[in-house]
């Protein structure tokens, strides 16, 4: 459905405020920003996005958390009175901050207007008494990338933080204190470690969305001049304050502030360029075009002036569509308006003149914030491992809390002491162990975008650095992944006879000939017109070399020509043809440097500049190019005109691009049309060639492309026009009833021209890449759009496929009974390249899913043909669901962004044609062969130290809890604290994190030989580090450590209390220290520095803690007993260890002891 909105022009009246009068603005100068145009109401200044959590849901939590027995039945102190306690304690922490975040967003929904996305009817230009009225009925155009507010950011950071479990049961073990029957100790023993980790989140979040608040400020903030339709001027007004119906001017390199109409340049042809590399990615310019009734008025202020209505369709994400009209009120004349005639908001003007558009969109309606979605979250596995290790954790906590009660017999308030125990025991979950293992990642992070060796990687998504350690699957795109995406023409086929590199030169001199053999017989010349679309413009009467050559009385009939189609054309028109043909059927304009005034060719695609410039080479010329006309200059210094009357670009689904042009002095209108064989096939003329030629071509590693044309009669082309104009005005349908009638009209019986093959060279040291990643275990699949011949090259070539390996090919497949029968015949296939086409993809997918998944996952390398975006998303996922493996996809292309983000890690290539998938990715490279170092060294770095890091966090909280264990033990299971205090809290912070968490530096072979031997990786991918067994072995030590120190402090404590506590905790300190420093494998210069500085601390701190006595431990008494007992606890394991390297060395020591 669709809303109206009636604004009359100048000099009317508004319908929206009846009885109001025009007021007249101040006039302002230009140079000089005027004051903000209407005042931000309430909706604006609350226009924030809120977590969608309800008061009511945290109240209904608390009433299931109260017990229903009355408080006076629990009065000696039983659960109930526990659980009523800590929950009211909770609400009355939580809740005022809940209670203000929902009144705010209740205010939001009732004040700011949410209207449903819907086709919109607008009459232009709107008056500026009515904006105000206008931005109402509009989403505001303020840019918010800002995730909390003032009043939002306590209430929402908590609430993520606290949705995890372990950080919720930290935070009730915390509030438990304040309840008088469960105490033990200080309170800020057990709020300190948690208000730590929180002020450690809220910190870093604070500071991102600060940041983001200032770039919103920013964009914001802009001023940009906006035509008032009353006096004709402009006037300067903030971005945020634009409303639908606005005319606004954007200069050169200004940012477009909303979704335009591009209304009116200063080019004559009505034409601009901008730029789109922060919308899609894509560095080329884009070539915009101005409405043409607008375009044909004198000024801008003639613009405004008219009244127009624009239809257009409701807000989408489609960045490469759009339907609408622009109908004059006064004339009724439409002016259909596609893609091609918008300025998406965020992109840059590119062009030195200022152009004048009409805003359509604004705010979230536009196609920037719409597609500006929030990624999925990427959880590694080893925070999954993690997570179940802590699981494991807190079943070891309860189970230690139920044994020392069953020891101690269910007497008296056991309940309580089960309590009591669970929260001395909650040490055993390490509350800093998030905490440590994200400032681990931002640390490796760091490391990767500092690594000289693969300079300019960005990492995008710092969460999942260690996953990079884990990778078994790679899936590769082809095209500017593998390939340069730098083409270069080798091959020209032209029916009858093919040239390459070695005889450019004699083709060149065939369209010289020809060309010359045009201009000198006329007989011959006129001949040939009718077969030849460069018959037409070599016979161009505005040279000066063909003086009254294409006069209307010498050209032959159009039918008799086509009688003789093919069959009298020498090889050099044929060259000439095909030659011509590549020089006008491109999107490529010509870009003069404002610096230098050199001339640069800029195109969508690499492969338009490599033929405009091949032409070039053999005599054809580009040398002028806008939106209405094409100038080409032929050999002789021939230059000759045609009018470009449609052009049909290049798209993923249709793979061909073609255009209509029409030669400027006979007035023959000529389609021409090149594209990929598969598409091109069935719309040429049968021969006998094409197919034998594409698989010559294919072989040999070339990308094909067939070229065709057809010539237009007079009634032809003005039937297809008439069509054509009725299908782009239509509102609905618009795109399929355009392709039929191109396909009606034009796209049918094509006459093929020639066969072009362009090679794309292989990146540099793409082989070694591969190789190393092969050793490493790491299978490779590639997934490309191209032929099987091509990429069965490109297999070969880059060496995907090993010199001792066989290749199977599955290709056209079309039923579920071929699928099966194919995949019998690989069934006992190992060390072999399957290489499969799209079609027999997806019937295999279809009908034979988990055969071909079993069968092609065993595979060291699979070569995936004729994939479309969506099938590589889907093999993708179907990979990581069959295998539960870590899968890494790696692209440079807009069309690889889906796969990129399906996968556990996504890798992008800044390539030729954008950045679009290195935006998407989690990390992003400038070329392929950096994979090597980001995963055999950064990745493997990243996994062994975060899992290190991960087991002794664990260790130093399980060994405390053990001492803890046989402390109340041996004091009759009393659920007394050994420890209080400071030294609880100082012993996870300031006693024992640096030394723990210096263990990122640590490494275990240098780099040069973890890339010399990839056969290391090998090992991590069996994820042994955090297995249940490596749990285990730790949780064993931790129990033998803990109860050795605690026994021998026990035995040597000389009847008081207090010199346990110091002989104890300085041992468990010293063990600390010690079991770090005999882990260390490489040292540095920092975890020298994190041991000495951690031990200076610790022994300054013990002249300020009251549970040290300094007159005890000044003796040799306490420093000999600390020593033996931390002798006792570290010697055996230091032994054993020393014993496992000598006599079962792990193979990393076998590498450095040799080298």
């Amino acid at each position: 459905m669709s809303e109206r909105i009636r604004l009359v022009g100048v000099g009317g009246s508004s319908s929206g405020a009846a009885g109001s009068q025009p007021s007249e603005p101040r006039p302002h100068s230009p140079a000089t920003p005027s004051p903000r145009l209407g005042g931000r109401g309430f909706g604006s200044l609350t226009s924030q996005r809120y977590k969608k959590y309800r008061l009511s849901d945290a109240l209904d939590d608390e009433e299931l958390m109260m017990p229903s027995r009355s408080p006076a039945a629990d009065a000696h102190g039983s659960r109930s009175v526990t659980s009523r306690a800590v929950a009211g304690l909770a609400l009355v922490f939580c809740g005022p901050c809940m209670l203000l975040d929902a009144l705010v967003r209740a205010g939001v929904g009732v004040f700011r207007r949410q209207p449903t996305p819907t086709a919109r009817t607008v009459e232009i230009p709107v008056l500026f008494e009515d904006r105000k009225h206008r931005r109402k009925l509009y989403a505001p155009n303020t840019v918010r990338n800002q995730k909390y507010s003032a009043l939002s950011f306590v209430p929402t950071v908590l609430f993520e933080q606290f949705k995890f479990f372990f950080n919720l049961y930290f935070l009730l073990v915390a509030l438990s204190q304040f309840v008088p029957a469960l105490q033990i100790g200080y309170i800020v023993t057990y709020f300190g470690p948690l208000v730590f980790v929180l002020m450690i989140t809220m910190a870093k979040e604070a500071n991102d969305d600060l940041k983001r608040r200032r770039r919103d400020r920013e964009a914001n903030s802009q001023y940009y001049p906006v035509l008032n339709p009353t006096t004709g001027t402009f006037l300067h007004v903030p971005s945020s304050d634009l409303a639908v119906g606005d005319l606004v001017q954007v200069t050169k390199n200004q940012r477009v502030p909303a979704d335009l109409v591009l209304l009116r340049t200063h080019d004559k042809a009505g034409s601009c360029f901008v730029r789109t590399d922060q919308l899609d990615g894509e560095t080329d310019w884009k070539l915009r075009l101005a409405v043409p009734s607008t375009q044909a008025m004198p000024s801008d202020a003639a613009v405004a002036g008219v009244r127009a209505v624009l239809d257009a369709e409701p807000p989408s994400k489609d960045i490469h569509a759009f339907t609408g009209n622009l109908t004059l009120l006064s004339t009724h004349h439409v002016d259909p308006l596609t893609a091609d005639n918008l300025l998406w908001m965020n992109t840059v003007l590119a062009s030195p003149d200022p152009v004048l558009g009409c805003v359509v969109y604004t705010g979230r309606d536009t196609r920037a914030v719409m597609n500006t979605n929030t990624p999925t979250a990427k959880v590694g596995l080893l925070d999954a491992e993690v997570n179940r290790l802590s699981k494991i954790l807190f079943a070891v906590t309860c189970v230690l809390s139920l044994a020392m009660i069953y020891f101690a017999g269910f007497h008296g308030n056991w309940a309580v002491y089960l309590v009591r125990f669970l929260i001395l025991f909650s040490s055993i979950i390490p509350i800093s162990l998030r905490v440590n293992l994200d400032m681990g990642k931002m640390f490796y992070a760091r490391q990767i975008m500092r690594d000289e060796c693969i300079e300019d990687t960005i990492v995008r998504t710092s969460t999942i650095p260690e996953e990079l350690g884990r990778i078994e699957y790679l899936l590769s795109d082809k095209t500017g992944t593998l390939t340069r995406n730098e083409m270069e023409m080798k091959k020209v086929h032209v029916g009858t006879m093919s040239f390459g590199t070695d005889s450019f030169d004699e083709m060149a001199a065939l369209v010289a000939a020809a060309t010359a053999h045009t201009v000198v017989p006329p007989m011959l010349a006129v001949a040939h017109l009718g077969h030849s679309l460069d018959g037409t413009a070599t016979m161009t009467p505005s040279s000066p070399l063909l003086p009254g050559f294409g006069q209307p009385p010498a050209l032959p009939p159009l039918h008799s020509a086509k009688r003789g189609h093919g069959k009298t054309r020498d090889m050099s028109s044929r060259a000439r043809d095909i030659v011509l043909a590549l020089a006008l059927c491109h999107n490529v304009n010509l870009i003069v440097s404002e610096t230098d005034g050199t001339v640069s060719l800029q195109a969508a695609s690499p492969d338009e500049i490599a033929l405009v410039r091949w032409a070039q080479q053999m005599g054809i010329s580009l040398v002028a190019r806008d939106v209405h006309s094409i100038r080409l200059r032929l050999p002789g210094d021939v230059d000759v005109h045609y009018e470009i009357l449609h052009v049909f670009p290049f798209t993923s689904e249709s793979k061909r691009m073609g255009i209509v042009v029409r030669d400027s002095a006979t007035g023959e209108a000529t389609f021409l049309e090149k594209g990929a064989d598969a598409v091109m096939a069935r719309l040429v003329q049968y021969n006998d060639w094409l197919d034998e030629e594409c698989g010559n071509m294919s072989r040999e590693g070339l990308r094909t492309l067939v070229v065709a044309r057809k010539r237009l009669a007079p009634d032809t082309l003005a039937r297809f026009q008439d069509a054509f104009h009725h299908a782009r005005t239509l509102l609905h349908g618009r795109n399929e009833a355009v392709q039929q009638v191109v396909a009606q009209y034009l796209e049918r019986d094509l006459e093929i021209l020639g066969l072009t093959g362009v090679e794309d060279k292989l990146q540099d040291d793409v082989r070694p890449t591969l190789e190393a990643l092969r050793n490493a275990g790491i299978k490779v699949w590639m997934l490309t759009g191209d032929k099987i011949e091509t990429a069965t090259c490109i297999a070969l070539s880059s060496k995907l496929v090993s010199r001792q390996q066989a290749i199977y090919t599955v290709s056209k497949v079309r039923t579920p009974h071929a699928a099966e029968e194919e995949l019998e015949r690989l069934a006992h296939v190992t060390d072999a390249c399957l290489i499969i086409d799209g079609e027999s993809l997806a019937v295999c997918l279809d009908h034979c899913l988990a055969a071909f998944l079993t069968l092609a996952t065993r595979l060291p390398a699979v070569v995936c043909c004729r994939c479309s975006p969506t099938q590589k998303a889907q093999v993708t996922e179907l990979i990581k669901r069959h295998t539960g493996r870590r899968v890494c996809c790696i692209g440079d292309g807009g069309n690889d962004v889906s796969m990129i983000q399906a996968a556990h890690v996504g890798v992008g290539i800044v390539g030729k044609e954008g950045r679009q998938a290195s935006l998407a990715a989690d990390f992003s490279v400038t070329q392929f062969s950096h994979l090597t170092r980001l995963i055999l060294w950064h990745g493997r770095n990243s996994y062994q130290r975060s899992a290190r890091l991960a087991q002794f966090v664990i260790h130093r909280g399980l060994i405390i809890s053990v001492m803890q264990a046989v402390f109340s033990a041996i004091f009759y299971f009393a659920p007394i604290a050994l420890y209080q205090g400071m030294l609880l809290v100082g012993y996870t912070t300031c006693y024992t994190m640096a030394p723990v968490f210096s263990l990122v530096l640590d490494h275990d072979v240098p780099a040069d030989l973890a890339l010399l031997f990839p056969e290391l990786y090998k090992d991590l991918t069996k994820g042994r580090h955090l297995a249940l067994k490596s749990f285990f072995v730790w949780l064993l030590v931790s129990v033998y450590q803990g109860g050795a120190i605690m026994m021998f402090a026990l035995l040597l404590f000389d009847n008081d209390f207090v010199h346990v506590v110091s002989i104890s905790f300085t041992a468990l300190v010293l063990n600390e220290l010690l079991m770090v420093a005999l882990d260390i494998k490489n040292w540095h210069r920092y975890m020298v520095w994190a041991q000495v500085w951690t031990l200076a601390v610790y022994v300054a701190s013990m002249a300020i803690l009251p549970e040290f006595d300094l007159d005890f431990i000044a003796t040799l008494a306490f420093v000999g007993k600390v020593l033996a007992i931390t002798a006792v606890s570290s010697a055996p394991l230091f032994v054993i260890k020393r014993l496992q390297h000598h006599f079962a060395p792990p193979s990393y020591q076998k590498l450095v002891n040799h080298h």
